[in-house]
Parts: C-alpha cells; structure tokens; sequence
C-alpha cells in the first residue's frame, strides 16, 4: 500500500497532493445548487463529525436506512478526492440523489469552487486548535497511505509549522476562512473545542443557521448518535471499510479529545510552538482553546 503514497507538491502556492489536484478542473467547474451545504474543515478536525451531524438533522427520520447501510463518504462526498479505482468526490456529489446535497471539502477557501458562492450556498467551517490537529494529522498520515509518508514524530511536528502539509498550512487556513466569513454571511464558523464543551448548545447555533427547528426529542437523537464513542463504534462512519487506511497502525477516529497533544509534545517542541504560533497569528482575532 505504501507504493501509493504521494509525494507533496507545490500547486498554486499551496501544498498539495495529486489525489486531490488531478481532477482540478472538473472539480472548479462543480455546479453548486442553492440548497448545497459545504463543510469545509483543515484535514483531521472533526469533519466526520459535522457531516455525521448534518445527515442525521437532514436524512435521520426520513432515511434512518442511510445510517445504517451507506458509509458516511457516500453519503457526505469529499468534493476533491481522485483516487484510481473510486468515483471522484465531484463525480459523487453530481449524483447525490438528496435535497439538500451534503458535501464536504478541505480545500483552503481560495481553491473552493466559484458556484458555491454564486449559488450563496451554506457553508459551514469547523476549526480545532493547533496543536492537536498536528497530532490528529500525524496519526492519520501514519494510517493512511493516501498521505504522503509523515516520517518521525519531530520531523511532521516542524513540517506542519512550515506548512509542508496536504491542503497547505493550518495557519493559512483557519485565517482565509475567517476572514471570509466577515464577507459571507452564509458562513457558520464553529470550533471544535466548543462542540466538544456543549454539544447540545452547538446543535442550536447550528439549526439556528440552517433554519431548522427540532423537536426536543430530535435534537437528542442526534447529539446521542453523534457522540464519538458511538460513532467510533459505527462502521458506516469509522472509515473501517476504506482500505487504503491501516487500522492496526491507528483507527480513524482515534480519541476525539481536546489536549492531546500534551502526551506528544515536549517541553522544548511546545516552548517552539507556541513562539511560531505567536508570530503566525499576531494579527488574527482567532482565539483557540487548547485545553478545556
């Protein structure tokens, strides 16, 4: 499987890998609806989640046999994904069948294509901190031979604060989505840490811009089905069927937690960190929980 792993590439200023470039243009000329609804995520920072949640708000009552029988990328595409031997994430979302289509993308907001904003389509953003996305990153590169191999644990660790990473540096794009966001109004930021905090208060934000409105009953159902432990569990949302991944190296849903990256990080890597931190995000109104 390690044949397949690609190397990292520079494509318009971005790192990148060719599993998600090959298809570029077909993927730029993707025509969004108006009922679309985009989640856009830096890799490894709970986009299963929000996907998970959004099908189970949309499709839970009036599909339920969705959760049961059709893997969560299936139901939930990843727009620029174009690997051999698979339908391309574009070509899956075309034929989503549902209203709304759920899409998801880790695309940096300059490479998202134009339809969606011409279509003033909802796109949600979900944002988890620094440092344990490094760590998340660092396992799933390890599992995942669709990743360019990530090397030793110090080399990945200052490759992330270089950037050196598919979809480009976290830095980047936490900031080029927030920015957006003071533009586009049909932009929901959410982070991860909070979702983790208070799932149920989340939910609302997350109904209140979506216009839904769930019943009591509704809204448990969906925070219970969505709690990691379960959809760890669940082997229509683990990715246990995907075979490029290596479960016996890592699981895809490794541990959900907020602070993990203490059992990772030395003092002297956390003392670097959070000096490069400072400079990359001295003019950032972001603010990151990296322990709650």
């Amino acid at each position: 499987m390690d044949s397949l792993r690609p190397e990292i590439i520079d494509f318009h200023g971005v790192s990148m890998s060719h599993y998600f470039t090959d298809n570029w243009e077909n993927v730029q000329n993707f025509q969004a609806r108006p009922d679309d609804i985009l989640t856009a995520t830096y890799p490894k920072a709970g986009t299963t989640w929000v996907s998970y949640i959004l099908d189970l708000l949309y499709f839970g009552q009036t599909a339920p046999e969705r959760q049961a029988t059709m893997p969560i990328y299936e139901r939930v595409p990843f727009l620029e994904i174009c690997r051999p031997g698979i339908d391309s994430g574009k070509d899956r979302a075309d034929e989503l069948p549902t209203s709304p289509r759920l899409i998801k993308t880790h695309f940096p907001v300059q490479f998202v294509p134009k339809s969606f904003w011409e279509q003033n389509c909802r796109i949600i953003y979900l944002a988890r901190n620094a440092k344990d996305s490094l760590v998340s990153y660092y396992h799933f590169c390890r599992m995942n031979s669709s990743q360019p191999w990530p090397g030793e644990w110090s080399t990945f660790f200052h490759d992330f604060m270089e950037g050196k990473m598919v979809f480009g540096s976290w830095y980047d794009h936490v900031n080029g989505w927030w920015e957006k966001k003071q533009t586009y109004s049909n932009l929901h930021y959410m982070f991860y840490e909070d979702l983790i905090k208070d799932t149920g208060r989340e939910l609302d934000k997350l109904c209140s811009f979506l216009g839904l409105s769930p019943s009591a009953e509704e809204k448990d159902r969906v925070t219970n089905g969505a709690q990691f432990d379960n959809m760890k569990k669940d082997n229509m949302a683990n990715y246990s069927t995907v075979r490029i991944m290596d479960f016996k190296i890592s699981p895809f849903m490794r541990k959900g937690k907020v602070g993990d990256w203490k059992t990772h990080f030395t003092v002297a890597q956390n003392e670097e960190f959070d000096d490069d931190y400072k400079k990359k995000m001295k003019d950032s109104t972001l603010q990151f929980q990296t322990e709650i």
